[in-house]
């Protein structure tokens, strides 16, 4: 406790600075996930202090950001759209799954996984962050110059059709589950349907709009929509928003440009009483538990987001990583990765129990505090705080801060998150790398983020492996007594050459060489009748070399060869006594230590029969 406090007043500054710089981007992340601000909020608020106190890096802020806003946005439409569209009866599935990605970090933290994330490869992070940018940037459009395809009536009239069908689908469903059989009781299908109201209609004919107009895709399928129904006022506030971000940064970074554009266009909008459409109402009063995420909790239900789940735990590892890796350069001092993730993982979980969507450490957040000052956890505790502060005693003049100003902000977020170090070496990487990034970037952007995050990795670790395989396989040879021989070798007896053959394992016996090796049978002449093996500089061997070692001693077996192994090393003996090469095809007496005793054994054995 006393540690904690030992700085206090450079992680005061540092934590209201770091706090006032989250909460613009806190709402804007909350809008952009489709929760709405205030779960944007509640992250931010939770994960701050949880995580500090926790954690593993001193100076760490953490909130909500935007590659974990940009996951949490594709499942909660999915989720939403599994339940046709009600996010009330969504709500506790998709917090479920973020509860769900919090758990999942505390067990990577506990079990020391920590240190492996570094080695997701860096072409699947470029491909994954550029895709981040140009979803929010491109998602982002339609609210900058206020557009909402739900309230756009001639874009939703086009889909009361499939409503109407979505609805009769739906009572169909309601029967069935009742027991009742339409072709039994047709009557009541009539009547059910004769209940259904315009009202209903409309309203799922503009969740059906919606849905078609959302992502990457759905968003520039609009644009020309969106185009010629632009609303000047809305479109004037994000674009002010997005000058003041980008210009006041040149007068002076002292003061957060983020919060000065927030602060400016919303008191213009709110001052002159503009007829500006603002951001969801915030709830005041403390955040409540969502208990339904118990109560309503079946392993069937959370069954199909394991995967998302695993993938937004991993991403937020590895971004609360990596921006320890910051703080630790600007500090001179050492973070603990797997206590870090152990305290994200707690803070992101009691995020998920009070509505607020999952985060990471926050790399800008984070370099602010550190210049402000903040030395210990306390800063990031008090970021926290100074972010409750602001919901209590402002939610509702946050309430009245227009959306148009929120969708700027997120635009420059997403400019900012692209990866311009990695596109622009695109011309000079090599391809299989240039490869992996275009087919993350694509997929991410026009399908789902975390199956291209999937494909990416399995791509990125056939090609490493291929390219392991190459190398390794260029040094692990099989070659006869003519193409090489070893200095011990020189004076082996002429009159055994045609009897004995000798073959030089170098290298690892791996899936990569296994081929080559299985040639060997056929490359040793009719007249041996022994095979001597020399595996000294034979390091591995691993399951598919096991298995090609078996196949050539079975078939030199029925050619009623002897083999010899000369100096087997531990880790490929112990893999041949598994499965019994040693002692079922080669007993313990024709395994020698040195070239040299197989030598004197085979001039005791093979040298007198001749």
């Amino acid at each position: 406790m006393k540690n904690l406090f030992s700085n206090f007043k450079g992680d005061l500054f540092g934590g209201i600075t770091a706090g006032i710089v989250a909460l613009p981007l806190a709402l804007a992340f909350g809008v952009s996930s489709g929760l709405g601000p205030s779960a944007g909020l509640y992250g931010a608020i939770f994960l701050s202090f949880f995580a500090a106190l926790f954690g593993g890096t001193n100076t760490q802020i953490s909130g909500p950001t935007a590659p974990m806003t940009a996951v949490s946005m594709v499942v909660i439409a999915g989720i939403i759209g599994s339940f046709n569209g009600d996010l009330s009866k969504a709500l506790p599935a998709i917090l479920t799954v973020f509860l769900l990605a919090g758990i999942m970090q505390i067990v990577l933290g506990f079990s020391g996984l920590g240190k492996y994330i570094k080695y997701i490869p860096y072409p699947v992070v470029s491909g994954f962050m550029t895709a981040i940018g140009v979803i929010i940037l491109v998602t982002q459009i339609l609210p900058s110059i206020g557009y909402y395809p739900k309230e756009d009536t001639a874009f939703v009239e086009q889909f009361k059709p499939y409503a109407e069908e979505l609805i009769l689908e739906n009572i169909l469903k309601e029967e069935a589950g009742e027991g009742i059989l339409v072709l039994e009781d047709f009557k009541e299908s009539i009547k059910r349907a004769k209940g259904i109201t315009k009202e209903q209609i409309l309203e799922e004919s503009q969740i059906l709009a919606s849905s078609d107009a959302s992502g990457v895709i759905g968003s520039l399928k609009v644009l020309p929509r969106a185009f010629q129904n632009i609303n000047w006022l809305e479109f004037m506030l994000s674009l002010g928003t997005i000058f003041i971000i980008y210009g006041f940064k040149r007068i002076t970074k002292a003061v957060p440009s983020t919060l000065v554009a927030l602060l400016v266009m919303s008191g213009i909008a709110i001052g002159f009483k503009l007829n500006y459409r603002p951001i969801e109402e915030i709830p005041s009063g403390l955040p409540i538990p969502n208990l339904e995420i118990f109560t309503n909790f079946t392993l069937g239900g959370i069954t199909p987001y394991v995967f998302t789940a695993l993938t937004l735990a991993l991403l937020g590892a590895i971004d609360s990583l990596l921006t320890s890796v910051v703080a630790d350069n600007m500090t001179k001092t050492k973070h603990k990765p797997n206590k870090e993730l152990i305290g994200q993982g707690i803070g992101n979980s009691i995020a998920a129990i009070f509505g607020g969507i999952p985060g990471a450490g926050a790399t800008i957040r984070t370099v602010v505090n550190i210049n402000a000052g903040g030395k210990t956890k306390l800063s990031g505790m008090l970021a926290g705080i100074l972010l409750l502060i602001i919901l209590l005693a402002l939610g509702p003049i946050a309430s009245q801060i227009p959306a148009a100003v929120l969708a700027g902000i997120l635009i420059t977020v997403g400019i900012g998150v692209m990866d311009y170090k990695g596109l622009k070496a695109i011309p000079y990487m090599p391809r299989p790398e240039v490869i992996i990034m275009i087919v993350v970037l694509v997929l991410s952007s026009v399908w789902n983020l975390v199956y291209a995050v999937g494909i990416g990795l399995v791509i990125a670790s056939l090609m490493f492996m291929k390219k392991i395989g190459d190398l390794t396989a260029e040094s692990s040879n099989v070659k006869t007594l003519k193409e090489e021989v070893w200095k011990d070798e020189i004076d082996f007896p002429k009159q055994l050459k045609e009897n004995v053959f000798i073959k030089h394992l170098k290298g690892p016996l791996f899936f990569g060489s296994t081929s080559d090796f299985q040639l060997l049978a056929n490359q040793i002449p009719h007249t041996a009748s022994t095979v001597i093996m020399r595996l000294e500089r034979m390091q591995y061997m691993d399951q598919s070399g096991l298995y090609a070692m078996e196949d050539m001693l079975q078939d030199l077996k029925t050619k009623n060869i002897d083999v010899l192994f000369v100096n087997v090393l531990k880790q490929p003996r112990y893999m041949m006594e598994v499965i019994d090469i040693i002692p079922d095809f080669i007993p313990e007496e024709c395994i020698f230590n040195s070239f040299t005793d197989c030598v004197k054994w085979i001039k005791e054995n093979i040298e007198e029969d001749i």
